[in-house]
C-alpha cells in the first residue's frame, strides 16, 4: 500500500489538531488544511491498517453532499485549491482529492446523530428498555425496522481514544442553549431526510449519521466535517434489505464485524486487519461512492 496516507506530514504549516481520521492545519486566521488520512478508526480506535484511497473518497463523498443539500445550511467549505496553499512538492504531493481548506469556525460540543432505523447500539437498547438514547418507540419494533419518523439523539464530543456518549435531548439543550439546539435538530433531521430520500433512489438506504456543525464569528451555523459519508453514517444496499436482520452495508461495518468476530477486547492496541478485509473494505468505500454520484473516482 504505498499510496496510502497514514501520517500527513505538512511542515509549512502548523499542526493545529489529529483526529481519528483528519489532520487540521493552520492557514490564516480564517482558514484551515484538512487532510483526509487513510486511517480507520472502529470502536473509537485507530486502527494499525490504511484502507486505500479512503482518505479520497470520504472527502469526494462528503463534497457531493455538501453541494446537493447546501440549500439547507452552509457549510464550512472555501473554494481555494488545497495546492495554493502549501508551495513544497512533498507536501503537494500529500493533498490530491484528500484536502480541503475550510473555513475556521466554532465547533458546537456535541455530534448531531440521525437514526431512520434502528440498528446497532439503538437495538440494543431499544430490545432491553423499548427506547433508543431515552426516547420511548413503538412496540413490536424489528431490527433493521424504519421508524416511525427519523429521531435525533445527540452524543458527547470525545477525544480520541476515548468513546463518545450518548446524551439526552435536555442536557444537549444545556450545552448548546435551548434556541440552537433546536436548530441543530431540525436542521439535522432534515439534512437526513433529504439525504436518505435522494439515496434511496441509487440503492442505498441511509440507516442513520452523523453531523457536526460550527458557528462563524455571527452565530451562523455551518455544516462542517464530513457528512453522509461511510464513516459517519450506515449505508444498507436497498435490494439485501429485509426487517428483523442486519443487512450487509457499504461502510466500515464490514471491519467491525470482523473485529467483533475475532475476539478483541476494543482496547488499544487494536489488530492488524487482514489483507482480504482491507482491500474489501476499500471496495465498500469506492461501490458507496459510484452508486451515490454516479461517478468513477480517479485518486
Amino acid at each position: 500500500m504505498s499510496n496510502t496516507l497514514t501520517q500527513s506530514s505538512i511542515k509549512s504549516l502548523p499542526l493545529l489538531h489529529q483526529g481519528k481520521v483528519r489532520d487540521i492545519y493552520d492557514i490564516d486566521a480564517n482558514t484551515m488544511l484538512l487532510i483526509a488520512t487513510d486511517r480507520l478508526s472502529a470502536f473509537d480506535v485507530i486502527l494499525p491498517t490504511p484502507i486505500q484511497d479512503k482518505g479520497a473518497l470520504l472527502t469526494e463523498i462528503a463534497n457531493f453532499w455538501f453541494e446537493k443539500l447546501g440549500h439547507i445550511v452552509p457549510n464550512h467549505l472555501t473554494g481555494i485549491n488545497p495546492d495554493s496553499v502549501v508551495s513544497d512538492p512533498s507536501e503537494k504531493a500529500q493533498l490530491g482529492k484528500r484536502a480541503l481548506v475550510v473555513k475556521k469556525l466554532k465547533p458546537l460540543p456535541i455530534e448531531a446523530i440521525v437514526r431512520g432505523y434502528i440498528a446497532g447500539s439503538g437495538w440494543k437498547e431499544y430490545k432491553a428498555n423499548g427506547t433508543i438514547c431515552g426516547i420511548s418507540l413503538p412496540a413490536g419494533l424489528q431490527e433493521a425496522s424504519k421508524l416511525p419518523q427519523p429521531i435525533f439523539t445527540p452524543s458527547s464530543k470525545a477525544d480520541v481514544g476515548d468513546h463518545d456518549e450518548n446524551i439526552t435531548l435536555e442536557k444537549c439543550a444545556s450545552l448548546l442553549g435551548k434556541e440552537l439546539a433546536e436548530k441543530v435538530a431540525n436542521t439535522s433531521i432534515r439534512l437526513y431526510q433529504e439525504a436518505a430520500e435522494y439515496a434511496l433512489t441509487r440503492g442505498i438506504i441511509i440507516a442513520d449519521t452523523k453531523f457536526e456543525f460550527g458557528l462563524d464569528a455571527d452565530g451562523e451555523l455551518y455544516l462542517i466535517d464530513e457528512v453522509l459519508t461511510p464513516d459517519s453514517s450506515r449505508f444498507w444496499p436497498a435490494d439485501q434489505y429485509v426487517v428483523g436482520k442486519n443487512p450487509p452495508s457499504f461502510d466500515k461495518q464490514y471491519v467491525r464485524d470482523w473485529l467483533e468476530a475475532s475476539g478483541w477486547n476494543k482496547i488499544p492496541p487494536a489488530p492488524i486487519l487482514p489483507q482480504d478485509v482491507a482491500d474489501k473494505t476499500s471496495e465498500k468505500y469506492r461501490e458507496a461512492y459510484t452508486k451515490l454520484t454516479g461517478r468513477n473516482l480517479t485518486v
